[in-house]
């Protein structure tokens, strides 16, 4: 996602062509997750646009077809995967790595059918695949077995973060939304490859959000000493000031590691006008 509808005049100019907002958004963050290839496989010309809207070096971190993960669940959906392989061609390096988010109901039973797609995607891109079965988070055979079909092609296994918005009851329409709709997991961080991918829930409240984010600083600024390349995306139910919050996160972990790189610095944002 690179635009919200509470950004344009605070993180991205308005008005703004929907063919230059990545372009914007990508002053702000140097990594995007790609929610909406779920939901529909986009043009190959609409996915040359986003690589000539980036740097070489921006991540995309692209989510499978729900036809390929949810439908048919990796299986019998070789047409529908050559059509988003084909269309995503355009990124080229910066397809840092292919989502395979799976269905709460896809458990510990399913991991053979897991490993066999794994096994047949082709070598020239990365992998990382997000659960939500409860089990392998609190089963450590089923957690072992899962580890196991990742570690055989270098799969990473994102963690999804709940755990500090799950802490005390929600305050607000957003939250309550949320509350519904999120997955309840244990909290994991250990990481499987050298491209580990960390997705966190916070609060509306930009404070509490900080707050919660504190353990993942230890564990972000261990993995880059250990001479990883994590890519963390910062959530909050509203989304109301993700890209500020994914910066202030980058310059906590930056402070204590102050050969990171920083951020690029954002484009001015120009006050609004009705002309």
């Amino acid at each position: 996602m690179w635009t919200h509808r509470s950004w344009p005049g605070r993180f991205l100019p308005h008005p703004l062509p929907a063919h230059e907002r990545l372009r914007a958004y990508a002053g702000w963050c140097t990594a995007v997750e790609g929610n909406t290839t779920f939901y529909a496989t986009p043009a190959r010309e609409t996915v040359a646009s986003w690589a000539g809207q980036t740097d070489p070096d921006f991540r995309f971190v692209l989510k499978l077809p729900k036809a390929v993960t949810h439908e048919r669940r990796l299986t019998g959906a070789d047409a529908e995967l050559r059509a988003f392989l084909h269309a995503i061609e355009p990124l080229g390096p910066r397809a840092h790595a292919l989502w395979i988010q799976l269905p709460g109901s896809f458990g510990p039973g399913d991991v053979p059918a897991l490993a066999r797609f794994l096994r047949e995607l082709p070598a020239t891109h990365r992998y990382a695949v997000e659960v939500r079965h409860p089990a392998f988070f609190d089963d450590a055979g089923a957690a072992g077995t899962l580890e196991a079909a990742l570690d055989t092609v270098g799969a990473e296994w994102i963690p999804f973060d709940t755990t500090a918005f799950f802490r005390t009851p929600p305050t607000s329409d957003a939250e309550r939304e949320a509350w519904t709709r999120k997955p309840r997991t244990a909290l994991r961080t250990r990481a499987l490859t050298d491209r580990p991918i960390v997705r966190y829930l916070g609060r509306d409240d930009p404070a509490r959000t900080v707050e919660g984010w504190q353990p993942w600083l230890d564990v972000v600024t261990g993995w880059l000493r250990e001479g990883r390349s994590p890519t963390v995306f910062v959530h909050t139910p509203d989304n109301a000031a993700a890209p500020e919050l994914a910066r202030g996160f980058h310059d906590q972990v930056r402070a204590r590691l102050p050969d990171l790189a920083p951020l690029p610095e954002p484009a001015p944002i120009g006050p609004l006008t009705l002309f």
